[in-house]
């Protein structure tokens, strides 16, 4: 059986999906909370900085994968309006169900969608733009996926990956050390989960680079690819353009 990494453990492919899914079930009810405590707000503002570049307008058609407890489908919902359409998607049905409760709170009733992005039930060239916001990291096969949201977008439609990535040199060993001493501590206090927190560090460092990124989505079919390192490339996003 074909291997992968969990984090910094080896794993059988096969395993993996299951013990993802374990670490979003047991994060669900805290997620908010514990992102605005672990990155002290700042993902409110590299959400934001995506939602200025995806720049929609009314009546676009949206697929936002891995959208978990909605911040960005919440936004895009806004910007599309009545006659555009913004699918919320993730494999994760807690983190789903999550999402769909808030976005109902604030009255807005979306299509909401359990599905796989390595595998999307959806038919081709049918979205005017894809987006994933901090979930390709934990996808077993990144070039599938991303071949698969290429694959759903219309010619010019444009993918919007933001997610972790490389830090710049100075920024290292304080980064290191907050991710593997004080991220734990926080999901013991908040969450009464520290492991699922550590493997969050590990699956960081696991997941590709700026440039192996950007060569990724090249090879899954993209023409172009813009990446906008965010916070010292703690954050980066990544606009690929299918051509």
């Amino acid at each position: 059986m074909a291997q992968t990494h969990f984090g910094y453990e080896t794993v059988d492919e096969a395993d993996k999906a299951q013990r993802v899914r374990g670490v979003f079930d047991s994060v669900a009810k805290n997620y908010d909370l514990m992102n605005d405590l672990m990155s002290m707000g700042m993902h409110r503002a590299w959400k934001a900085y995506t939602v200025a570049v995806a720049n929609l307008k009314a009546g676009d058609r949206v697929l936002d994968i891995a959208a978990g407890t909605g911040d960005l489908t919440r936004a895009f919902a806004r910007q599309v309006g009545d006659s555009g359409l913004v699918l919320h998607t993730d494999i994760n049905e807690a983190m789903l169900r999550t999402g769909r409760d808030r976005l109902t709170d604030e009255g807005l009733v979306l299509p909401t969608l359990v599905c796989d992005a390595e595998k999307l039930p959806l038919p081709a060239n049918q979205f005017d733009l894809v987006s994933v916001a901090f979930g390709l990291r934990n996808m077993t096969h990144k070039d599938g996926a991303l071949a698969e949201m290429c694959r759903v977008l219309k010619p010019g439609g444009r993918l919007l990956v933001l997610e972790f990535s490389k830090v710049a040199a100075p920024l290292r060993k304080p980064y290191d050390w907050y991710s593997f001493t004080l991220l734990p501590m926080l999901g013991k206090l908040v969450a009464g989960d520290a492991d699922s927190y550590k493997y969050l560090a590990e699956s960081i460092r696991m997941h590709p680079d700026q440039a192996e990124l950007k060569a990724l989505m090249k090879g899954a079919g993209f023409g172009h690819v813009d990446v906008h390192n965010l916070t010292g490339g703690v954050v980066a996003l990544h606009v690929g353009i299918k051509c």
